[in-house]
C-alpha cells in the first residue's frame, strides 16, 4: 500500500513539474503576418517620427524592418534586462534598421500608460518605444497572446514571424533572455 501511494505521489509531482514547465504558445507564431493594430506611444524611441501620446499603428510604422515586438503583463526586472540587451542590439544594428517596441498590456490602460512611463524612466530605456494597444487586456484579438503568457517576444521581418518566445510569470531566465537576443540577431544576419 505505501510503495503504491508512493508511487503515485511521484507521479503526480512529475506531472506537475511538466506542466509548470510546459511551453506557452502566445502571439503570432513563426510563419505568420503580423497584422495592423492600434496603440498608442507612451515612451522611448524618440526618433522613430512616432510622438509620445499619438495613437496609431506602430506595426505599420515598422513596415518591412527587422523587429522585435514585446507583449509584456509585468514591468519588472527582468522585462529590463531582456530590454537592455535588446536596446544593445538596436543600437548596434542601426545600419541594419533592427527596431523594437513593447506593448504592455493589463486591465486597466489608464494605469499602464503611467506604469509604463515610469518604467522606462526608471530602467533609462529610450531607443525602444513604449506602447499601449487599444486591446490593452490581452493586446489584438487576432494575435492571441495566451491569458498565461506574462511575456511574448516576437521577432518579424518584412513583416513574416521568424521566432517567437512566450513564457509564464517567473520564467524569463537569463538563458532565455540570451535566446531572444540571438533570436533578434538573427533579424539582421
Amino acid at each position: 500500500m505505501y510503495k503504491a501511494s508512493f508511487m503515485m505521489a511521484m507521479a503526480c509531482m512529475v506531472a506537475m513539474a511538466a506542466s509548470a514547465s510546459a511551453e506557452i504558445t502566445s502571439g503570432p507564431q513563426v510563419g505568420d503576418s503580423v497584422g495592423a493594430f492600434t496603440v498608442t506611444k507612451v515612451a522611448g524611441n524618440p526618433d522613430d517620427g512616432f510622438p509620445v501620446g499619438r495613437a496609431g499603428c506602430y506595426r505599420c510604422k515598422t513596415g518591412s524592418k527587422p523587429v522585435v515586438m514585446v507583449f509584456a503583463r509585468t514591468g519588472d526586472d527582468k522585462l529590463a534586462k531582456l530590454l537592455k540587451k535588446i536596446e544593445e542590439e538596436v543600437e548596434e544594428h542601426q545600419a541594419e534598421k533592427l527596431m523594437s517596441f513593447v506593448n504592455m498590456i493589463g486591465t486597466d490602460p489608464d494605469s499602464l500608460k503611467k506604469a509604463t512611463e515610469e518604467f522606462a524612466s526608471k530602467h533609462g530605456i529610450t531607443r525602444i518605444a513604449f506602447v499601449v494597444p487599444e486591446d490593452a487586456k490581452d493586446g489584438p484579438a487576432d494575435f492571441k497572446i495566451a491569458p498565461d503568457a506574462d511575456l511574448t517576444v516576437v521577432c518579424y521581418k518584412e513583416g513574416k514571424v521568424k521566432a517567437n518566445h512566450a513564457f509564464a510569470a517567473g520564467q524569463l531566465t537569463d538563458e532565455k533572455i540570451d535566446a531572444i537576443v540571438e533570436a533578434s540577431c538573427n533579424l539582421v544576419e
